[in-house]
């Protein structure tokens, strides 16, 4: 029996171990705590305004809302705002973003508007430090490379920036080589993304170990109960919050929102709040 015992005891321990998500203070959350970020920007439902747009990031920073985009590598090594492996959806071409140079990205439209795809240093530019921005770099082969091109951009930044991804060696890079930098982790039911032994590590917080995020971002509904663990120790942000779901309901339930097609506060309570930061505590400048 002891043995069998002391087996569940060091099992727990692994499981807490891979659970745990990584420590961060109350000055480096300030920024982003209580936060409505529109998501992709504030594009609009009809796509007069089409996300991940300079007219889109131009609409949130008038209204005073924090502002969540997608970055992406292209294959002349440019660091570009879209969301989608493919230019299908916006742009109307079946061509991976990754194959395209900048240039030849600059001669699309997105979604038939007048807006094209924007560098992400256009997009801090144009923000500049006006809202506090949330960055999701998308996984892929060259996810190194996303990283170092997207901090290279990021470093001389003064603005309130934070980084997310669902891959979690993204997350581990930032850990790794910007531990200041507050950094997440997005994650979903292991269904929602895509199945397979990788969606169950990542849906169920078995990645935290990694990584270490200071933040989980869920997807609204049904959170995995492992993963839900793990977010009574970090902070929380959802996605993405829309007209038909409970705004208060979630707001009460996160440190953060990611929202689209309607008009929250800009900033929220949050479930708990904030403590103030302690000066000693603060992390060295980036």
């Amino acid at each position: 029996m002891l043995p069998v015992l002391m087996a569940l005891c060091a099992l727990g321990i692994v499981l807490l171990w891979m659970l745990m998500p990584g420590e961060s203070n109350a000055e480096m959350r300030a920024p982003f705590w209580g936060v409505n970020f529109a998501h992709r920007g504030l594009h609009s439902a009809d796509g007069a305004v089409p996300e991940n747009s300079l007219a889109a990031f131009t609409a949130a920073m008038d209204e005073g809302y924090g502002i969540e985009l997608d970055v992406r590598l292209t294959r002349d090594g440019e660091v570009v705002v879209f969301h989608d492996e493919t230019l299908l959806r916006a742009c109307g071409r079946a061509e991976k973003l990754e194959d395209c140079t900048f240039e030849q990205l600059q001669a699309l439209r997105l979604f038939e508007t007048d807006q094209r795809i924007p560098l992400l240093s256009e997009v801090v530019q144009l923000v500049d430090a006006t809202v506090p921005l949330l960055i999701e770099l998308k996984g892929g082969a060259r996810r190194k490379q996303l990283c170092q091109a997207t901090w290279r951009v990021l470093r001389r930044y003064d603005g309130d920036i934070c980084v997310q991804s669902f891959d979690p060696r993204i997350v581990r890079w930032f850990s790794r080589h910007v531990p200041g930098l507050l950094r997440g982790q997005l994650t979903a039911p292991p269904a929602a993304l895509g199945g397979g032994i990788a969606a169950v590590l990542v849906g169920w917080g078995l990645t935290n170990a990694w990584g270490r995020p200071h933040f989980i971002a869920s997807q609204k509904g049904k959170v995995p109960l492992l993963m839900r663990f793990a977010r009574r120790f970090a902070m929380r942000m959802v996605w993405t919050v829309g007209p038909e779901d409970d705004a208060d309901a979630l707001e009460e339930a996160n440190d953060a929102v990611i929202f689209e097609f309607y008009d929250p506060l800009l900033k929220y309570a949050g479930p708990l709040a904030e403590p103030e930061f302690d000066p000693a505590e603060q992390p060295p400048r980036l």
